[in-house]
C-alpha cells in the first residue's frame, strides 16, 4: 500500500512540473521548458526504478544504526577496534619507511672498510712527490725549512700536472 501512495505521490509531481513546462514553453523561453520538464520527470522515474524504497531502506538502516551507536557498548568497542587497526597500520608504514632509509644509508657508509679512515693523514709516496719519497716519515724526524722548500716544489708540480690536463681537454 506504501509502494502506491508513493508512486501516485511521485506521478502527481511530475504532472505538475510538465504542466508547468508547458505554460513556460507557450512563452516562448524553450530552453526554461526543457530545464523544467527534465527536472518533472526525475520523482516518476525513481519511483519506477525502485530507488525512492531503497532511499527509504537506507534511512531506516542508518537510523537504526544510529541508536545502536548510542545505546550499546559493542558498537564504541568496534570504534576501538577500529582506532586500533589504524594505529598499527601508521606505526607499520613509519617502520618501513625508517628501514628502507637504513637500507639505503648502509651501503654508503659501508663504502670504507671498518679498520679505514674516510680521509687518512698519510699519502702515498707518489702524491706526495719525489722530495716526499726520498725522505723516510718518521715521528722522530723534523722536516727543516730546505724541505718544506722541496715539498711545496712538489706541490707544484702536482700544479703543473694537473694543468696540463686541463688544458689537454680544452678547459
Amino acid at each position: 500500500m506504501e509502494h502506491m501512495l508513493t508512486t501516485t505521490v511521485c506521478a502527481a509531481l511530475s504532472a505538475a512540473g510538465l504542466a508547468v513546462a508547458f505554460l513556460t514553453a507557450f512563452r516562448r523561453r524553450f530552453a526554461a521548458a526543457l530545464r523544467i520538464a527534465a527536472f518533472s520527470l526525475v520523482p516518476v522515474g525513481l519511483a519506477m526504478s525502485g530507488l525512492i524504497g531503497l532511499g527509504g531502506r537506507i534511512g531506516t538502516a542508518v537510523g537504526s544504526w544510529a541508536a545502536d551507536l548510542v545505546l550499546k557498548p559493542t558498537v564504541w568497542a568496534g570504534f576501538a577496534v577500529l582506532a586500533v587497526a589504524f594505529v598499527l597500520y601508521v606505526v607499520g608504514r613509519v617502520a618501513g619507511r625508517h628501514s628502507r632509509r637504513k637500507a639505503r644509508e648502509a651501503p654508503r657508509g659501508a663504502a670504507t672498510p671498518p679498520g679505514r679512515a674516510v680521509a687518512s693523514g698519510t699519502a702515498s709516496a707518489p702524491a706526495l712527490g719525489s722530495a716526499a719519497a726520498a725522505t723516510p716519515a718518521g715521528p722522530e724526524r723534523k722536516p727543516s725549512a730546505g724541505k718544506q722548500g722541496q715539498a711545496s716544489g712538489g706541490d707544484a708540480d702536482d700544479f703543473s700536472d694537473i694543468e696540463a690536463i686541463l688544458k689537454k681537454h680544452g678547459i
